[in-house]
């Protein structure tokens, strides 16, 4: 009886499993991929140490991106063993798109996944070279790609533009299974965020509406990877800050009892996927978030919590959850739902296997 073949793909990925692109868009995949004879050989293009560097504030070694870019370009001379190469956002940031058109026109077939808009960092870019000389270079991207994966419609739209054969959305999601549902006990209810030092300035935003509310109403606020300055900056409010890691983000969660995702209206947040929503969503927590992308499907949908467009809608919606119990318990148990149907590893896994079967055929 002959065996079925075994798909073999590279993946070129921005991070390691640190990086919450490449955990979420393909690491957090590969059991699975593996379970449908699909074998993946992971080439991350940075390291832990380089996100460590960045979040502690020490920007980035040009010394150590060029040693970086080295060894991933040394790293693409194995690609003809390959049936698929998979590639998160581009292979080489800030360098014009010759590596992926070679890949292409040699016949090699890839798939290149976004999550967030990254052709922003060019067609958006304060330095009129950049906008000059790569403004279009991600539009060549998906252009040669044999598929484009987006995780929301935003993204779609651009790919589709580029003139993309093939576009397919699934959206970020995780492992429900690894997040519980628990019933809070806190005397002082808890509002929480969890997101990296990147991100954390959406929070400064409501600094002044959190001061206001706390006038009517007790709470706490827990911050999930933020830095510690966030103290500091936050003064005349109770926050603390927690250390995140993969092995803990699920249990500070569970001890929410709001989750929040804050963002501006801008082009690059349009492009964010909610992931954040989705891990409150999953241990059953309401949610109060910017209608910015796709938060407002996500809300919408699911019916799991509240769209705030000014410092009143946040203050009326957080308000309304922090005096009703009963409340935060009938959102929360609608997010978890929706995640469980369809924001979930398991319902979505099938699909992005399809779509390597279906390259790898072509």
């Amino acid at each position: 009886m002959k065996k079925d073949k075994v798909l073999k793909v590279a993946l070129f990925s921005r991070h390691t499993r640190m990086g919450a692109s490449s955990r979420l868009r393909s690491m957090q995949y590969l059991p699975f991929l593996e379970d449908k004879k699909i074998t993946v050989d992971v080439f991350p293009l940075y390291d832990s140490d380089y996100l460590h560097q960045l979040y502690a504030g020490k920007g980035r070694s040009t010394a150590k991106v060029l040693q970086r870019y080295l060894t991933r370009l040394y790293r693409l001379f194995a690609v003809a063993k390959y049936d698929v190469i998979w590639i998160e956002k581009e292979l080489f940031p800030y360098l014009p798109a010759w590596a992926e058109a070679l890949i292409a026109k040699i016949g090699k077939p890839y798939v290149v996944d976004y999550d967030d808009a990254v052709f922003h960092h060019y067609d958006l870019s304060n330095h009129k070279v950049v906008r000059l000389l790569l403004s279009n270079k991600i539009n060549k991207v998906m252009h040669n790609a044999a598929t484009v994966i987006v995780g929301n419609t935003y993204l779609a739209e651009r790919a589709v533009q580029s003139g993309s054969k093939n576009v397919v959305t699934i959206p970020t999601v995780l492992d429900h299974s690894r997040y519980q549902a628990l019933e809070t006990d806190n005397e002082i209810p808890i509002i929480g965020w969890i997101g990296s030092p990147t991100t954390e300035i959406y929070v400064l935003e409501l600094k002044n509406m959190f001061l206001e509310l706390q006038k009517k109403v007790g709470f706490k606020i827990h911050l999930v990877g933020a830095t510690q300055q966030m103290q500091d900056q936050l003064n005349g409010l109770e926050v603390e800050i927690l250390p995140w890691s993969e092995n803990t983000e699920a249990s500070y969660i569970e001890q929410f009892d709001i989750g929040i995702m804050p963002l501006i209206d801008g082009p690059w947040e349009k492009g964010k996927c909610g992931y954040k929503l989705l891990q409150y969503m999953a241990c059953a927590k309401p949610v109060v978030a910017s209608p910015v992308g796709v938060n407002v499907d996500i809300i919408t949908s699911c019916q799991c919590g509240y769209l705030a467009n000014s410092l009143e809608q946040w203050d009326r919606a957080l308000n309304k959850l922090l005096h009703s119990k009963e409340k935060r318990k009938l959102l929360g148990d609608a997010g978890k739902e929706s995640v469980r149907d369809f924001y979930s590893l398991q319902v979505q896994a099938p699909l992005l296997a399809d779509v390597f079967q279906c390259v790898s055929h072509r």
